[in-house]
């Protein structure tokens, strides 16, 4: 099985993605659709929105979708036995808000202000 999964580096649903691969121990690319505006440009063009997370599995692009959304299909198309382990993280919810103002300081941190 080949899978694709353009995700952002620190985010709620793209880290319940990552949780699905590793609940079933896949092999998969993990795409940084932040950093690489082609990988983004490509996700877009794939899944027709712009909207992450996004797997491709075998060819089927999954858009916008949650890792428990992943995690059912890949069920229900028995690309995968059932599997009864817990996850580190939700599969279904974003980041908290503490997890967003944390984000929001490393970045106001990291970049330089400038005025003109």
């Amino acid at each position: 099985m080949k899978i694709k999964a353009y995700l952002k580096p620190q985010c709620g649903w793209s880290m319940g993605v990552r949780a699905i691969m590793d609940k079933y121990t896949l092999e998969y690319e993990d795409l940084d659709i932040i950093n690489n505006q082609e990988i983004y440009a490509e996700m877009v063009e794939k899944s027709a929105q712009p909207l992450s997370p996004c797997v491709e599995v075998d060819g089927v692009m999954l858009a916008d979708v949650s890792g428990e959304e992943v995690e059912n299909y890949l069920l229900s198309n028995k690309l995968v036995n059932q599997n009864s382990s817990e996850t580190s993280v939700p599969t279904n919810a974003p980041c908290s808000d503490e997890e967003h103002k944390r984000q929001a300081r490393e970045a106001q941190e990291s970049s330089p202000v400038r005025f003109f």
